[in-house]
């Protein structure tokens, strides 16, 4: 029964996991729908050289690596933090409502949080109005700015999951064995102490293997969100490899192209989580495998 029950997963990575990896022929072929997997000529790596020949290269890699280096140094801990915050809460009330509030956001479609955002920072929106009216600048359209593209995307970001990310992390500092705490206390050590000395070492592996995966997805960066988010005014910023893969990929309909260039994301994607992985296992005992 337990066979059965885990089937429609293994089922699942099966048809929409590994079957497609048949398809990853076609980043060595010039593949057309009419010639088929099979009909198609092959180029080799090609489609590879091409792509790290094109004036976009550095500006998608750099782009690329960057967002998901400011999500790792801005946006993980912030979840580590609130759950700290939250944990020195005595009041049951105000820490429920607190973690209601923070973690409603994670159920709001990224539609209306892309939407929330160009309305909030129009020319007339409220952001505007009160840098206008408190400090007298002159309005700033941010959506169409590419300076500000990063700011945006990283803070939408940590309001739209510092709270459930914090969840995970309260649940893990539940673990903690309440009589170290009491022992600290009989030794005088302070709350401040209690947290790093206990609290922190406490919920460490849960934050490395947290920190294994963010790694592995790191060439994954919001694509989905980053789309709703961009235009041809931000591309400097904003592109990454994975909406320039759509673009070439679903819009151009240059399938071969776009595959061979979301085979080398994937692959150093791969890379990433198997050297982080390697030095998670020499530091200490937690690691994925």
């Amino acid at each position: 029964m337990i066979y059965l029950m885990v089937s429609p997963v293994v089922l699942y990575y099966i048809i929409f996991q590994y079957g497609p990896m048949y398809g990853l022929q076609i980043a060595f072929k010039d593949y057309s729908p009419t010639l088929g997997f099979l009909g198609s000529p092959w180029v080799g790596f090609q489609h590879f050289i091409d792509f790290f020949n094109s004036y976009y290269f550095w500006r998608l890699l750099r782009n690329t690596l960057l967002l998901s280096l400011y999500s790792l140094i801005f946006a993980f801990p912030a979840g580590i933090i609130l759950a700290l915050l939250l944990n020195e809460v005595k009041s049951k009330v105000f820490k429920r409502s607190v973690q209601t509030i923070t973690y409603m956001p994670h159920f709001v479609s990224l539609v209306v949080i892309v939407g929330i955002l160009y309305d909030f920072t129009a020319r007339d929106g409220m952001v505007n109005q009160i840098l206008v009216s408190l400090f007298g600048i002159e309005p700033i359209a941010f959506m169409r700015e590419a300076a500000w593209f990063r700011t945006l995307f990283i803070g939408s970001d940590i309001w739209q999951n510092v709270g459930w990310s914090s969840i995970i992390f309260l649940a893990a500092m539940s673990n903690i064995d309440p009589s170290l705490y009491e022992a600290a206390k009989m030794d005088g050590a302070g709350r401040f102490k209690q947290m790093f000395h206990i609290t922190i070492p406490g919920i460490m592996p849960t934050v490395v293997i947290l920190l294994i995966l963010i790694i592995g997805k790191f060439m994954t960066v919001g694509e989905e969100k980053i789309l709703l988010m961009y235009n041809s005014l931000t591309y400097e910023t904003a592109d990454v490899i994975g909406t320039y893969v759509y673009r070439k990929g679903i819009l151009e309909a240059n399938y071969s192209f776009s595959a061979a260039v979301g085979l080398f994301k994937a692959l150093i994607a791969f890379t990433l989580l198997v050297i982080a992985n390697g030095i998670a296992r020499k530091v200490g005992d937690t690691k994925l495998w």
